[in-house]
């Protein structure tokens, strides 16, 4: 499970802001032709006709009437076009004319950049400055006071000194003036605070709208964290400019996400028509021939990039980001560290880079990095939050084993970081032979108690709700159960589903798409437990039957933007039955061969006709055939009508309205709610009999299983109970209340055994609750199980104080048992110091000391020494 990190690169919007917004500037009406010519001209250029505007601004320096403000149009027209030469001339022309003007400055850092012969920055740059220095009221207007916040940025100022000194004020004092939204936006950008920039767009003025720019910044504002939203605001910025070359790079972006390479390439192809030399369209048609394994091809699309400006780091920092997205993270970091090299102060790389070293368990070079960043740019929102997080990585306590390097808290450590270890080497050495490949070693993986820390490890940024865990390769990032609140998910199974993302992506080289990824993981977890898998619902069988079914050859764009949470399940859900599809049609052997296939380089839609035997049509065709039949068999009688009665309706009211529904799933468990709401029991014993043998999979909300259970509690009927419980426990993994009332039941049977089994099904969901263990430890001493008791107990006097003098003694008593006298004492004595006339503890401690004066005989062989008499 993965979320795709940051998807633009940051240099990306720095670029935009130094040269389209110091250009293309909002104009005061001065009521004169010449300024309704500009404005005209301006308007071109918005809507991407770009050589109309060079043109209109052509004609006004040839006539004479050109103010710095033509020129940079004229420029900006010649830039965005690729005619970096002409545009080079223009500028000559323009310093000339206007050597004070900011403007200009500040967009012919990047015109200089593609035109080395084109005279220095050096010598433009100490005239500004002296002009800056000695009068800055030459730019006391807006325009002038917003380049002036640029380019004090440029030259390294305090960023939150740039926004109360530029443009806070003009956002105060001009609201209608859109420019320094734009710029503080863009700035927030730059230092990845998403939710600043969102918010400073939601503050500028309406007309703001009308600028593609708005809509693209807004597209980079949601991108992290509403892809919807980004998608929607990109669609904005394409109506009004469909040549905006920076939002069809961001769509191009998307597609690549998500895995739709052909689409790409056609949006690329449209940035290119505009501007055939664009480095960042080439940069990108690299990462698209990396993906298909066209090496050659790769080489040659990063030289096109790299033809304009030899020293442009941002091609390599967005071939890296793009691989390392792709899970490709040694051919991610090869590709920053390129980018270092071209600009060793180029931070956006060395942002990129720490992250990716991270993700592939290269610590001490990644958190060198972060410092490096920290030290430079203390307004990095990532650089920041990953120090922070290095100090509290600092306190976790590491346990390794067998090839895996396990870090948790210390507490939580203490109380379960045995059982997920002896979990973890499980799934190791069971999906690694399943799959043929030799695990990576060692395996890093990392259970977070805190939501945010898991989110700032995993991609730099608070975030990511709803994700449980992560896994990079040979990186695994975990919440643990404190993080989730109070119904927590069975981190067993998550653990699991990691672990096999480990293997396969050994396997394939970390070149897998990403719904065959998690199919696979999603399709181990309900193998090796059903409880694990993923439950079919109402919810999900609609969307099975109705169209929202993704055909199998594009199903990991249902990953991309889904609409809400529901459908994010529903991508998982269905990629877990399109690998179960694969195994039924080809059989296991024929996926390993894809994963083998794919691993050499090969592409999917290549190899997959070749180990089914099926074309892509067929595959398509068929997999949407089986996905509907189990949909069908899920529960091939009922009916799905929706209720028209009032929420408060009685059950007689449900029962009239069922006459004429006789298998409607809503109805019957409406019926059924309502007659124990009722304490109707023998109706509702009825109701639910039926209710359950229309969907008997359904273990949602309100189900079956759950309710008959509180009818024969009821009744005292407590076999029947068990039974129904215990088909509950089998079917959903998370159903604590299931596990408890079993336990309590097995205990009052002596079943110790069942006891036993439903404690750790409890502590396979939340271990951090004193209960399981509790009982457990009664449990495994009852079995003879002295070990498993003995760690019951341990967790038990961490968790417990409601009788810690008892806890102590039995751990005592099974430490002596065990050969462990020290250990036992220390217990001993704790539990003397919380109930000094405990007798049974006193005695066990004279018991000790008894043990302890007896010195083992000389010789290799004599009878035991007689015990002492007190």
């Amino acid at each position: 499970m993965h979320r795709s990190s940051i998807r633009q690169s940051v240099s990306r919007v720095k670029r935009f802001s130094e040269v389209v917004a110091a250009a293309i500037v909002w104009l005061a009406a001065s009521g004169t032709a010449h300024a309704a010519d500009l404005e005209e001209a301006t308007s071109l250029y918005r809507t991407g006709q770009y050589d109309e505007a060079a043109k209109q601004a052509a004609e006004a320096v040839g006539r004479g009437a050109a103010t710095e403000n033509w020129y940079a149009l004229k420029i900006q027209s010649e830039m965005t076009r690729g005619k970096y030469s002409e545009a080079g001339a223009s500028l000559n022309e323009a310093t000339r004319r206007f050597p004070a003007s900011l403007t200009l400055f500040l967009l012919g850092r990047e015109v200089r950049r593609f035109n080395p012969q084109t005279e220095g920055e050096e010598a433009a740059n100490n005239l500004i400055e002296r002009i800056v220095i000695n009068a800055p009221q030459r730019y006391g207007t807006l325009e002038g006071q917003l380049a002036l916040g640029r380019f004090f940025l440029r030259r390294g100022a305090d960023p939150k000194k740039v926004l109360d000194r530029f443009y806070d004020p003009l956002m105060k004092k001009e609201p209608e003036f859109a420019d320094p939204f734009f710029a503080a936006a863009e700035l927030a950008l730059d230092k990845q605070d998403y939710a600043l920039a969102a918010e400073t767009l939601r503050q500028a003025p309406k007309h703001a709208a009308e600028d593609p720019r708005f809509h693209y910044l807004r597209a980079l504002a949601f991108a992290q964290d509403d892809r919807a939203a980004s998608t929607k605001a990109l669609a904005e910025a394409l109506k009004i400019n469909p040549r905006y070359v920076d939002a069809l790079l961001l769509k191009a972006d998307d597609q690549i996400d998500a895995e739709q390479y052909a689409d790409a390439a056609k949006t690329l192809d449209q940035a290119l028509e505009v501007n055939p030399q664009e480095p960042r369209g080439w940069a990108y048609r690299a990462v698209l021939a990396h993906l298909r394994n066209d090496a050659e091809g790769e080489t040659r699309a990063r030289k096109s990039a790299l033809a304009p400006w030899a020293g442009n780091p941002e091609v390599d920092t967005l071939i890296g980001r793009k691989l390392s997205e792709k899970y490709r993270f040694a051919e991610g970091a090869a590709a920053l560290k390129q980018a270092v090299a071209l600009d060793p102060s180029y931070l956006p790389a060395k942002v990129q880079l720490s992250q990716t070293l991270l993700r592939l368990g290269d610590e001490a070079e990644g958190w060198k990095l972060v410092e490096e960043i920290v030290a430079k740019d203390a307004y990095n929102v990532v650089a920041f939050n990953l120090t922070t997080l290095r100090d509290r990585l600092a306190q976790f306590r590491t346990i390794e084993e067998d090839g895996i390097v396990l870090r948790m808290d210390p507490r939580e450590a203490e109380l379960y970081g045995a059982r997920v270890l002896d979990l973890l080497k499980r799934a190791k050495t069971e999906l690694s032979a399943k799959y043929g490949v030799a695990p990576p070693n060692p395996i890093i993986v990392e259970i977070f108690p805190r939501k945010q820390e898991f989110a700032v490890r995993t991609f730099g940024l608070p975030g990511a709700d709803g994700l449980l865990g992560v896994c990079f390769g040979r990186v695994v990032t975990a919440n643990s159960p404190a993080s989730q609140g109070e119904h927590p998910s069975n981190g067993e199974s998550v653990l699991w589903h990691e672990l096999c993302h480990v293997v396969t992506l050994t396997k394939t080289h970390n070149k897998m798409p990403r719904w065959l990824s998690e199919g696979i993981s999603v399709y181990e977890e309900g193998l090796k437990d059903p409880a694990w898998g993923s439950a079919m619902t109402p919810r999900l069988r609609s969307m099975l039957v109705g169209d929202e079914l993704t055909p199998l050859s594009r199903l990991s764009s249902a990953f991309l933007a889904p609409k809400t949470a529901q459908h994010v399940q529903f991508a998982y859900f269905e990629s877990a039955m399109a690998v179960e599809f694969l195994v039924q049609k080809a059989g296991l052997p024929a996926l390993n061969g894809l994963l083998e296939d794919l691993g050499a380089g090969k592409n999917l839609d290549d190899v997959l006709p070749t180990r089914t035997k099926m074309t892509l049509e067929q595959l398509d065709k068929e997999f949407a055939q089986f996905a509907r039949g189990k949909a069908a068999t899920a529960a091939p009688e009922a009916t799905w009508e929706e209720i028209d009665l009032p929420d408060d309706a009685d059950s007689a009211a449900v029962t009239a309205w069922l006459e004429t529904r006789p298998k409607s799933f809503r109805g019957w468990q409406r019926l059924a709610t309502r007659l124990v709401a009722e304490r109707k029991w023998p109706e509702a014993k009825a109701a639910l009999l039926k209710f359950q043998a229309l969907f008997p999979d359904y273990v949602g909300p309100e189900n079956a299983y759950i309710m008959l259970a509180a009818v024969h509690k009821h009744s005292a009927d407590a076999a029947a109970e068990h039974a129904v419980l215990e088909e509950l426990a089998q079917r959903d993994g998370d159903a604590i209340p299931a596990y408890q009332r079993l336990m309590e039941l097995d205990e009052a049977a002596g079943d110790w055994a069942g006891v036993a089994r439903n404690a750790n099904r409890f502590l396979a969901v939340n271990p951090l609750v004193p209960e399981p263990y509790r009982r457990l430890a009664r449990a495994a001493e009852r079995l003879d199980r002295r070990d498993e008791a003995i760690t019951s107990y341990r967790a038990l006097a961490t968790l417990d104080d409601t009788d810690p003098a008892e806890v102590h003694f039995r751990l005592a008593k099974l430490l002596h048992q065990a050969g462990k006298r020290d250990e036992a004492r220390r217990e001993v004595l704790k539990s003397l110091e919380e109930a000094p006339r405990f007798l049974e503890s006193h005695r066990l401690l004279l018991e000790l000391v008894d043990a302890d004066a007896v010195k083992p005989p000389p010789g290799p062989a004599s009878a035991p020494t007689p015990r002492p008499s007190r």
